[in-house]
């Protein structure tokens, strides 16, 4: 019984190390100077111009005192906020744009994840680049809390081709953390405790023929 029971939770780890591989963007927004106003924010994530490997992000664990209202999507995008979107960058323009009643407040975390990041091919000539933004208006034509006054992005996270990522700053009152999760610990964690059920079982079959 034990010996199946540290076999299992052996290949539960080995599986859990294969899950966490990928990129995280941790996201946090100080809006108070819009708090009770009605604006907008707005998500994307697209390729670049030339051929690109396929990827996704998921924008999870959004939080708020504010509000989400009725959103409209472009492109592969999936979900509706405050629950889960995935934007994969299938198309050339994958947007998620939602006008907001604005808070104290707002977080979420962004999962870069798929082949792109996981396995590079080694002959994609473009990369990926996901941006978020926020606007002063519901119509999303004034951004807010920026200082790129090109396009108005408040961060930028782009995903190369060879794998890496590079997160940009455009905004005073965010705060991000780019992160890539070590799963080395997992699968040797995993691997000893498949080793010793299999000792285990060895001592046991010893003992029983004394």
């Amino acid at each position: 019984m034990l010996r199946k029971s540290l076999l299992s939770i052996g290949c539960l780890l080995l599986a859990a190390s294969a899950a966490s591989a990928g990129v995280i963007c941790y996201v946090t927004v100080d809006t108070s100077s819009l708090a009770g106003t009605n604006g907008a924010i707005d998500f994307n994530f697209n390729p670049g111009p030339l051929f690109t490997q396929a990827a996704s992000v998921g924008i999870v664990n959004f939080s708020s005192d504010g509000t989400p209202g009725t959103a409209s999507t472009i492109g592969d995008v999936t979900g509706v906020l405050p629950s889960t979107i995935t934007i994969n960058n299938t198309n050339a323009l994958n947007d998620y744009f939602t006008d907001f009643s604005f808070g104290n407040t707002l977080s979420f975390r962004v999962d870069f994840y798929g082949p792109a990041v996981d396995s590079p091919d080694g002959v994609s000539t473009s990369g990926s680049s996901f941006a978020f933004s926020m606007f002063s208006d519901a119509a999303g034509t004034v951004p807010a809390l920026t200082t790129d006054s090109l396009n108005g992005y408040a961060l930028t996270v782009d995903l190369n081709p060879d794998g890496t990522t590079a997160l940009t700053k455009y905004s005073n009152e965010t705060t991000a953390d780019l992160v890539t999760p070590e799963p080395a610990t997992l699968p040797l964690a995993g691997a000893t405790l498949i080793l010793f059920a299999t000792w285990w079982n060895r001592r046991a079959r010893i003992g029983r023929r004394r």
